[in-house]
């Protein structure tokens, strides 16, 4: 590890070749696909957060598309068909590696079913937001400021 310049991090620097690899943090896509007034969340089958509440969404494949890994992760989670009606934001923290794209959705197919890393899905009124089992940090901020847009926040009716 080096300092390249003294405004910037330390990198890994190859000492053979100067090669320097950027730790870069991984893209999540995901959507805030509803039913009627009813938000689609399911619940993770996998690590990290494991048993905890999270709408669809995963990394994005080399020269995908942000909106296009959104939809894919979509169906291969929750098996709906979307569309992407507008990009509500981007989440980052600090110390955490990943960039989370979040756009709200509109399901135009499919039939909702627990998929690939999910043991369950189902539709939830705002008020009925499992907020104590939220899987990310990402998932609270951008389900609030999704319910801000359209109603009611944690602890209202």
């Amino acid at each position: 590890r080096q300092r390249l310049k003294p405004i910037e991090p330390e990198r890994l620097v190859c000492s053979a070749c100067s090669f320097i690899f950027y730790d870069d943090p991984k893209v999540a896509a995901c959507t805030i696909p509803t039913l009627g007034n009813r938000i689609v969340l399911l619940k993770r089958g996998i690590e990290p957060s494991y048993g905890k509440w999270v709408f669809p969404g995963g990394f994005l494949d080399r020269g995908e598309r942000v909106e296009e890994a959104a939809i894919r992760e979509t169906w291969e989670e929750v098996n709906l068909k979307v569309e992407v009606t507008r990009l509500l934001n981007v989440y980052s923290y600090p110390g955490y590696p990943v960039v989370v794209i979040v756009y709200l959705a509109r399901v135009v197919g499919g039939q909702l079913q627990a998929r690939d890393e999910t043991l369950e899905v189902r539709t939830f009124a705002p008020a009925e937001v499992p907020w104590d089992d939220l899987a990310f940090p990402s998932t609270r901020d951008a389900l609030t400021e999704y319910l801000a847009l359209t109603g009611p926040g944690p602890g209202d009716s």
